[in-house]
């Protein structure tokens, strides 16, 4: 028998029958989506897409670890939740280094001003460097809130 509003059988409904008449929902920083689908570079307020931290295959390697701890859950408990351990405090130290890499960068592109050129009749040019660096220093911290 077919349940005329839903089109589905009266018996019990499943997982797939819900995710196949289910609108899309956005992932919430878990595992709903894998690969790079998952991680597609997400436009900035600006409109502008935002700088990724990481490379999607250095990405797909600490996923791929985790998963592996995850997996050997059920053989090892102890040992899986010693692996996730290894792989966050590996992860943690390269988004460390991460961001010390993009302020070094952003850093880069407006002290090339110099304090000279403030309060001295800063050209429009100096002005426009400056702002666009605190522009990107806005969505970098504004990111690092987010997590």
């Amino acid at each position: 028998m077919t349940d005329a509003t839903t089109g589905m059988g009266a018996g019990k409904v499943t997982d797939h029958d819900l995710a196949k008449s289910a609108p899309p929902v956005a992932p919430t920083g878990g595992s709903e989506r894998r690969g790079s689908e998952a991680r597609a570079a997400a436009p900035a307020k600006s409109g502008r897409e935002v700088a990724r931290l990481f490379p999607h295959d250095e990405s797909d390697k600490f996923e791929l670890k985790l998963q592996h701890a995850v997996s050997g859950f059920v053989d090892g408990p102890r040992g899986a939740v010693e692996e996730a351990d290894r792989v966050l405090e590996e992860l943690a130290a390269r988004f460390t280094e991460a961001v010390t890499q993009r302020r070094r960068t952003l850093r880069g592109a407006w002290q090339t001003t110099g304090p000279a050129a403030e309060g001295k009749g800063a050209s429009s040019t100096d002005t426009e460097q400056l702002r666009l660096a605190l522009r990107d220093y806005r969505e970098l911290a504004e990111r690092l809130l987010r997590i």
